[in-house]
């Protein structure tokens, strides 16, 4: 009896070129919305002396130098420079996951002492209910195109955006629960949990940790992935 295996070579050059020009366009997307809300987000928090929304203003400028490093990644049109610039992206990512983490957990401690109380906001609120409701898609999108690239750190972005979009959720909750009942802690203490995450993610890109298997070479003796093409351990699918 003769085994047979089954061995992903991963896509082909014209599959990879269009899911490089998908990237590239989701990417652009991503900075192009992260631009507009990090000058509402900034602006409606100076009004309102809302250290949150501020925060989150910024946390936005901090996705865009990470979108902006896939970008530069995927400018190149062959295949072979776009792997060879993958480790200085993922390293990017990394530096751009410990900033957001820096600036949530300071923002986060500065609102649990009690330096300001903040005043409604609506326009946070809006900004925050539409980032909730864009940011899952394009991170859902871009996060899918990566693995099928077999791009760690397009995947790794991908995980920037969703971290806004949990950021999103908690500004959301946070701003609500401040204009209505006036509890202005929730806000601070889930961001201490985000920033927890961020740290991890950052130093799983640091390393170089993705999930995605190669996808221009066959894989080495002994190297396993499952139906997605992930690694052990992984959540591709």
């Amino acid at each position: 009896m003769t085994a047979e295996i089954s061995i992903s070579l991963g896509p082909g050059p014209a599959r990879r070129d269009v899911l490089a020009r998908r990237i590239r366009l989701l990417v652009a997307a991503t900075i192009t919305y992260n631009v507009i809300e990090a000058v509402v987000a900034i602006t409606a928090g100076t009004i309102a002396s809302s250290t949150a929304l501020i925060g989150f203003g910024l946390d936005s400028v901090i996705e865009v130098s990470s979108a902006a490093a896939v970008a530069w990644q995927f400018s190149a049109r062959e295949h072979a420079v776009r792997e060879a610039r993958e480790k200085t992206t993922l390293r990017i990512i990394a530096v751009s996951f410990f900033a957001l983490a820096a600036y949530v957990t300071v923002d986060a401690v500065r609102a649990l002492t009690g330096t300001g109380e903040a005043e409604r906001s609506i326009p946070g609120i809006v900004i925050a209910a539409l980032s909730l409701a864009v940011m899952p898609f394009l991170s859902a999108a871009q996060r899918t195109a990566g693995r099928e690239l077999g791009s760690a750190s397009a995947v790794a972005d991908s995980k920037q955006t969703l971290l806004c979009t949990y950021l999103s959720a908690v500004l959301l909750v946070g701003l609500i629960l401040n204009a209505t009942l006036g509890w202005s802690w929730a806000d601070p203490i889930a961001a201490l949990v985000i920033a927890a995450i961020a740290v991890k993610e950052g130093r799983d890109a640091w390393q170089g940790k993705g999930c995605c298997a190669p996808s221009a070479a066959v894989p080495s003796a002994g190297a396993q992935t499952d139906a997605c093409g992930c690694r052990p351990g992984c959540d591709c699918c």
